[in-house]
């Protein structure tokens, strides 16, 4: 049986002399693993359209076992992407994470969407530090372990005054209850409305935010510390994306 789905590659490696394992996030059957044989040759068709970040439509075949991609049009390439080390490695990030807590064969329209429009973001310029933690956030919902923006995370009640962040609660603290997690990390005004609204916003509805310097380097590390408490897999590009933080830092 031969299906039409539109997808971006999340991931590729090597199957045999001259097959490749395409990963892809597919917005019909959402995760999707299959064989493009003859992938790579340098001149197969193939070889063009398995790509990494690749959005195309592709014919698949499927089967009791793995499906095998029997040919695709590119929509679009996101050359740019591949074309700069910083854009990869941001890229390269979102789509293992989005590889690890998506799960296969489900599909997640909304996901699909902020995902394809995070990619777009990227390759048109936006601050991908930005972008990839509003990304984050709306996958970390759909994974279950988002942190509690919207209230306080140990009373639950609402407040015009959150006053810090702490893993242990999982998420914001108000004033009242700021002292329960004496390790919680104390944070502004500021910085409570742009994670809220990270978290809640379309990404299509993002244009060019400017977010001082500190209070980016405090939520990502935020953000990262929250990961490691409760996301539970290893992402690999996330260390390259350290290292490079440190070189662009450097200059």
């Amino acid at each position: 049986m031969f299906e039409k789905i539109e997808g971006v590659i999340l991931r590729t490696q090597d199957y045999g002399e001259t097959h490749k394992l395409v990963t892809l996030f597919t917005k019909e059957k959402g995760r999707v693993t299959a064989i493009a044989r003859g992938a790579k040759k340098p001149k197969s068709r193939m070889a063009a359209i398995t790509q990494p970040f690749i959005l195309g439509t592709f014919l698949m075949q499927g089967g009791s076992g793995l499906g095998t991609l029997q040919q695709g049009e590119i929509i679009l390439s996101y050359r740019k992407i591949r074309e700069d080390i910083i854009k990869t490695a941001y890229a390269s990030y979102i789509a293992e994470l989005t590889n690890k807590l998506i799960d296969e064969k489900i599909a997640d329209p909304f996901i699909y969407k902020q995902f394809v429009l995070s990619l777009q973001a990227i390759t048109d310029d936006k601050d991908p530090e930005i972008i990839t933690m509003m990304y984050e956030l709306k996958l970390y919902k759909k994974a279950g372990f988002a942190p509690i923006l919207q209230q306080c995370a140990h009373c639950g009640q609402h407040s015009e005054a959150y006053v810090a962040f702490s893993v242990q609660e999982g998420g914001l603290l108000c004033q009242r209850c700021a002292m329960v997690d004496k390790e919680a990390t104390t944070i502004s005004s500021a910085i409570v409305k742009l994670l809220q609204m990270f978290s809640a916003v379309d990404i299509e509805r993002i244009g060019n935010i400017s977010v001082k310097t500190e209070n980016k380097k405090l939520m990502q590390a935020l953000m990262e510390t929250y990961y490691d408490q409760y996301g539970g897999y290893f992402i690999k590009s996330k260390k390259f994306l350290k290292q490079l933080d440190l070189f662009t830092d450097a200059d």
